[in-house]
């Protein structure tokens, strides 16, 4: 590694440092579905966004997304120490990516073959303080 990109490594350590935040690698659940739970709870207290994802209908993103939220909780009490207050931590960021795709052949009439692609997602959740 080259001295510029080694100080570049070294100040994304130390930024990382002071961030609160978790993310999920291939996230088996298409990125559109799982971006429009995650617009949902963007921007808000991080205790209302557990409870929203809570009582969400779209079960698999939903349940996903909570999870990761309270990784992101637990991370915050590792770096810090203390318990989060209801009104001290909200979610900053919050951002879905996508993974690779799955390609599958399904049968179609009359000898043919439709491509059907299962794709997956990356999902990032930044939290902060007030």
């Amino acid at each position: 590694m080259g001295k510029r990109k080694k100080l570049a490594a070294d100040a994304r350590k130390e930024a990382n440092k002071s961030k609160y935040f978790a993310s999920l690698k291939n996230c088996p659940t298409s990125p559109q579905k799982m971006r429009y739970v995650a617009d949902l709870v963007r921007g808000m207290e991080v205790f209302t966004a557990l409870n929203v994802l809570k009582f969400n209908t779209r079960f698999p993103s939903s349940s996903r997304l909570e999870k990761l939220i309270t990784s992101a909780i637990n991370n915050y009490e590792q770096k810090t120490g203390n318990r989060p207050d209801a009104d001290t931590l909200f979610v900053k960021e919050i951002f879905v990516d996508s993974a690779f795709q799955l390609k599958r052949l399904r049968t179609a009439p009359q000898g043919r073959a439709y491509r059907i692609k299962k794709r997956s997602n990356h999902v990032t959740v930044v939290l902060d303080k007030k």
